[in-house]
């Protein structure tokens, strides 16, 4: 495996695992489930702080919509909704994407601080 190639393994990885880790912590400290309905608070401020968490939790949500469904507080979630297989293919391939733009910024900025080699 080539240096590049590897380089952007790392850093997809990186991403997935910011991602999971931000949408884990804010749900241990909201007690819910974070969302992209953190854009539609009512105070102005608590919605620009919701932008930088989003921008790296995104891959994470999208994840976990797409697998999971929409919730609801209409009924039971079973969790086992049926997508089209282009619709999952699309949401994985975007959720990669993101996950590997943002854990790029990631390593440049560990790298920039020192922390990498």
């Amino acid at each position: 495996m080539s240096a590049d190639a590897l380089n952007s393994l790392f850093s997809l990885l990186i991403g997935f695992a910011l991602a999971g880790a931000l949408v884990s912590g804010y749900q241990a400290l909201a007690q819910r489930p974070a969302g992209f309905g953190l854009l539609q608070q009512e105070a102005r401020t608590r919605s620009v702080v919701a932008v930088p968490f989003l921008m790296f939790a995104a891959p994470f949500l999208i994840m976990r919509n797409t697998l999971i469904g929409p919730r609801s507080d209409k009924g039971p979630d079973t969790g086992l909704e049926r997508h089209r297989v282009e619709f999952v293919m699309m949401a994985t391939v975007l959720s990669g994407f993101w996950s590997l733009m943002s854990g790029t910024v990631v390593v440049m900025t560990l790298r920039a601080i020192g922390l990498l080699a």
